[in-house]
């Protein structure tokens, strides 16, 4: 049987979430909790994340649906943060592996003062939605991508990478960098190196499946 005072009740805190949707109050909700996550790690609680933003515990659900839309925001902030740091190192000038290296430089440098929010970051799954909350960093590998291709072809219209490339190296990078966060088995300039040819092995790779010969010595300005 329906319990209709459970439905009525639910229905109504719907509505009142809708009613008191405020955007000022959620976006320091999500600041709160992605300062939380970063000095105490993702298992700190809602009540420790609630009395950071000042919100009482039972009002948090008026400003997210659930710990997963929360989970959700903070990531998108975190990845906008990210995506902030690293966008100068698409104006410099370099060969793509320059550039690449520049790009994993500001990350690594990122991961270290903020561990516990870059595991948050990178533990958050590949689902779709998810992983477009992450790509504040892949819109950089595309837009990297964009500029080696109108570079070499700058007639020709300039060819999307693969979500699923994306996806992949992204994953790539994030689990390098957790893996050297927990062990430190190489220096954090190591780390850089070893990613950067990586990452950069794979870009290259990826434009010559599109047609696209990338020269080991090409210099180019992304972004000009």
């Amino acid at each position: 049987m329906v319990d209709v005072a459970k439905w009525v009740d639910s229905t109504v805190a719907r509505r009142l979430r809708k009613a008191g949707d405020d955007p000022g109050r959620r976006q320091v909700l999500v600041e709160a909790a992605a300062a939380a996550i970063d000095e105490q790690g993702p298992q700190v609680g809602m009540g420790q994340i609630a009395e950071r933003a000042g919100i009482p515990r039972p009002h948090v659900y008026r400003y997210v649906e659930s710990k997963k839309q929360l989970d959700l925001e903070v990531a998108r902030k975190a990845s906008a943060d990210l995506l902030t740091e690293l966008r100068p190192q698409l104006s410099r000038r370099g060969t793509p592996y320059d550039v690449v290296h520049g790009i994993l430089e500001v990350t690594v440098k990122w991961a270290v003062e903020h561990p516990n929010l870059y595991r948050f970051l990178a533990a958050q799954g590949q689902s779709k939605t998810l992983h477009q909350a992450r790509m504040g960093r892949s819109r950089v590998l595309d837009e990297l991508v964009a500029a080696m291709a109108a570079y070499l072809r700058p007639t020709e219209v300039v060819p999307t990478a693969p979500d699923g490339v994306l996806a992949g190296l992204i994953g790539m990078v994030d689990a390098g960098i957790t893996w050297w966060l927990d062990h430190k088995d190489e220096t954090q300039d190591e780390v850089v190196d070893r990613l950067s040819r990586q990452v950069t092995l794979v870009l290259k790779d990826m434009l010559g499946q599109l047609g696209f010969d990338v020269p080991d010595d090409m210099v180019f300005e992304p972004g000009a």
